[in-house]
């Protein structure tokens, strides 16, 4: 069905906004917020139909993959390797994931991967670029 495989492609970073702000917010090490910062990560995504495999592929080789439904609670993993459920949504064509104390959206605008995340008042908004 159409417009049900917007998310599909692989997004190279481009830019954040707040990054240093949030990951101390969030609570990770320093020596892991060093290593993403400016972090060229590529985010790959299979879209079909509800089901999605989402993987980011970090420089250096280390990946992270997540696989959800939509409407389906799911075993994830965070980017800084903290494992937890999550039931993912999708309002207004966005994906939305929503724990206690942290929300996280992505969303396809103008071409591009845009991916936000908030907790306890800080916003964190990632960037990547269409790359295939």
């Amino acid at each position: 069905p159409k417009g049900t495989m917007a998310f599909t492609g692989k997004y190279e970073f481009e830019g954040d906004e707040n990054y240093d702000a949030f990951v101390q917010k969030i609570g990770l090490p320093s020596d892991k917020a060093e290593l993403g910062r400016n972090c060229k990560i590529v985010t790959e995504v299979v879209q079909n139909g509800n089901d999605f495999t989402w993987t980011q592929h970090f420089p250096g080789g280390r990946t992270t993959t997540n696989t959800f439904t939509v409407g389906k609670q799911a075993d994830m993993e965070t980017m800084g390797g903290k494992k937890f459920q999550a039931t993912v949504k999708l309002e207004d064509g966005k994906l939305v994931a929503e724990f206690p104390n942290y929300r996280h959206t992505a969303e396809i605008s103008g071409g591009k991967l845009v991916e936000i995340s908030t907790s306890s008042g800080v916003v964190y908004k990632r960037t990547s670029k269409k790359i295939a």
